[in-house]
């Protein structure tokens, strides 16, 4: 399936995808997660010198200005190598929302260190996108007291991704019935990190807040718990199509990887790919992962555009979950006995691709909330914006 994208995209797709294609190797992934923070600063530090951390910084502080659609490109071209850096952290979960709704001194204080590559930035989503998934109100775990000069932050938010290296970390807070989000400082005064590894090999620590103080400048939208709640849908939308296109890297990448085995491959005289049994696993891996690519596009395209997206992201997110997932297990169980190495190359999309459904939620929580919404607006008489 082709898409049509602008001069810059295209520009954007080709910068992104030579990059990691020429920095990336299965060898150097497999050596940067043996480190203990398992963050290949080198390559952070080239996609800084190529301007591309910067993608959607705005103009003002040294960015390009883009939207979702150019950095999906950007998380496509990382999921197709699998590279271990922080750009969904920094640039979905982190750069977008203070740019939206951060003071003057926050964006300034943070948004230039972005394109120099010198700050890393995350949030503190897993508790709150979790519970939504179940079907719940999306209360965060942390408390949010008013203070003079700000709030009060005291609980606990679970697997936040790169949090051990990250300089700035969002935090939603309940507070008088809304929700706030806090940009706490690293080190700051009653924040402790409780390291924990994922599936796919990444450090998502646990966040353990004591009283840690943060001041009203650093609290997205001023600290207004009613647009709190604003912040913190724009937040997800973007975190969950960030992941989408993710996926869509990790899903080709690891069809191509399949489709190369399989055509060298040998059993009784004949290459694999030759076997009826093979050939039809993988054209379903194949369309799986444009049923993703399709619908992540359209989740893009409608955040950028300003448009009504819930039901275009909550498809997409559903696509790159069940589908996802389905795509990598296939792969890895088409290169048989050498998919079961953990440490073989196609292991790790598959780690991957499970690490992403795993952070979009249950396919089957994900599918009834859709059915929800979709009975929801037509009993209403509302139109279906997908």
């Amino acid at each position: 399936m082709e898409f049509t994208f602008n001069e810059e995209q295209l520009a954007v797709q080709e910068a992104a995808s030579g990059l990691f294609a020429g920095l990336v190797t299965p060898e150097r992934v497999q050596e940067v997660e043996a480190t203990d923070d398992r963050f290949d600063r080198p390559l952070w530090a080239e996609l800084a010198q190529a301007d591309l951390l910067g993608l959607p910084v705005p103009e003002a502080y040294g960015g390009g200005g883009y939207g979702m659609v150019e950095l999906s490109l950007l998380l496509e071209a990382q999921g197709r190598s699998v590279a271990p850096v922080p750009l969904w952290a920094t640039l979905a979960l982190g750069v977008l929302p203070i740019a939206e709704f951060g003071s003057d001194p926050l964006r300034t204080a943070v948004l230039p260190g972005v394109v120099s590559g010198s700050t890393v930035l995350t949030a503190a989503l897993v508790d709150v996108a979790s519970d939504l998934a179940l079907g719940g109100t999306g209360r965060p775990k942390v408390e949010a007291t008013v203070t003079p000069g700000g709030v009060m932050l005291s609980g606990t938010a679970f697997a936040v991704p790169y949090a051990h290296v990250a300089d700035r970390i969002l935090v939603p807070a309940a507070r008088d019935g809304g929700v706030v989000v806090a940009v706490v400082e690293a080190g700051a005064a009653g924040l402790t990190l409780e390291r924990a590894a994922t599936t796919n090999r990444e450090i998502h620590p646990h966040l353990h807040l004591d009283g840690v103080e943060v001041a009203t400048e650093s609290l997205l939208a001023g600290g207004d718990p009613a647009r709190g709640a604003e912040a913190m849908s724009f937040l997800l939308a973007r975190a969950r199509t960030g992941l989408c296109a993710l996926q869509v890297g990790v899903a080709e990448a690891a069809v191509a990887q399949t489709a190369e085995y399989l055509n060298t491959r040998e059993q009784f005289g004949r290459p694999l790919s030759t076997f009826q049994g093979t050939m039809l696993r993988a054209a379903d891996a194949a369309i799986d992962t444009e049923s993703i690519r399709v619908t992540m596009w359209q989740a893009a395209w409608r955040l950028d555009h300003g448009l009504d997206a819930e039901l275009a992201v909550g498809v997409a997110s559903w696509f790159a979950a069940e589908a996802g997932q389905r795509a990598v297990h296939a792969t890895q169980h088409l290169h048989g006995g050498m998919g079961a190495d953990i440490s073989y190359p196609i292991h790790r999309y598959f780690l991957w691709g499970k690490q992403i459904e795993l952070l979009l939620g249950s396919p089957s929580g994900q599918l009834a909330k859709l059915g929800s919404q979709l009975v929801a607006g037509l009993q209403g008489g509302r139109p279906v914006p997908v």
